[in-house]
C-alpha cells in the first residue's frame, strides 16, 4: 500500500515475516515481490511478478448488483464467489492434482458467467469488471496457503497509519515520518512474529 507526505509516496507492506516501510521508486526501489495482492486498482497492477486481486472489493460490488438488478448474472457470481472463498479456506487440506481441478471448474464456470448475454448496464459493467480481473482472480490456487483472498489484513495493519495521520494532520518534517516508519516496522514485524515489542 502507498501513502504520501508531502506528495513524496511511502511505501506500506505486510507479510507473514517482515512490514517493511520504503520510499517508493518507480517499483520499489526494483524490488518485485513474488505475489501482490491488492485491489483492482490500476495503479496496483504490474508490481509482483504475480498477482492475486482482492476478492473482498470484487464481493461488494456483486452485492450492489445484487441490489440494484433482478437480472441472473449477479446471482451467478455470487454463487461462484461462494466457492471460490470455501476453497480458499480449506485449500490447504487439497492435494495439488485436486486444486488444479478445482481451478480449471472455476475458471470455466466463470468465463461461462462473463459470456452470458445480458441487457442490464449493472451486470455488464460486472461482466465487463471481472472479464479485466480474471487471470488475477485465482492466482492464490496456485500458491496455497500462502495467498490470501482478499487484503483486509493489509488494509487493518494500514489503519493506525491513517488514524494517526488524521488526528495530527500528518507530519511536519521528513525525519518525522521516517522514525514513525522504522518504529511501526519494528512493532509490526513483532507482531506478526507473535513478540510485544515492550
Amino acid at each position: 500500500m502507498r501513502r504520501s507526505f508531502r506528495g513524496r509516496p511511502r511505501w506500506f507492506a505486510t507479510s507473514l515475516s517482515a512490514a517493511l516501510r520504503l520510499p517508493a521508486g518507480p517499483r520499489m526501489d526494483d524490488h518485485r515481490p513474488k505475489i501482490w495482492l491488492s485491489d483492482a486498482y490500476s495503479a496496483q497492477q504490474g508490481h509482483g511478478h504475480h498477482h492475486q486481486t482482492c476478492l473482498a472489493h470484487l464481493a461488494r460490488d456483486i452485492a450492489f448488483a445484487l441490489e440494484a438488478s433482478d437480472d441472473m448474472v449477479a446471482l451467478r457470481l455470487k454463487l461462484w464467489l461462494d466457492k471460490v472463498f470455501t476453497l480458499a479456506c480449506d485449500i490447504t487440506g487439497f492435494a495439488a492434482s485436486t486444486l488444479k481441478a478445482k481451478k480449471r471448474q472455476l475458471e470455466n464456470t466463470l468465463a461461462d458467467i462473463l459470456a452470458s448475454s445480458t441487457s442490464c448496464e449493472i451486470a455488464t459493467t460486472l461482466q465487463a469488471k471481472l472479464a479485466r480481473a480474471s487471470p488475477r482472480l485465482l492466482t492464490f490456487v496456485d500458491y496455497p496457503g500462502e495467498v490470501k483472498v482478499t487484503n483486509n489484513a493489509c488494509e487493518r495493519a494500514l489503519r493506525p497509519v491513517v488514524i494517526q495521520r488524521k488526528v495530527t494532520n500528518g507530519f511536519r518534517s521528513m525525519w518525522a515520518a521516517e522514525g514513525d516508519c522504522a518504529v511501526r516496522t519494528v512493532v509490526d514485524s513483532g507482531k506478526l512474529s507473535g513478540k510485544t515489542p515492550f
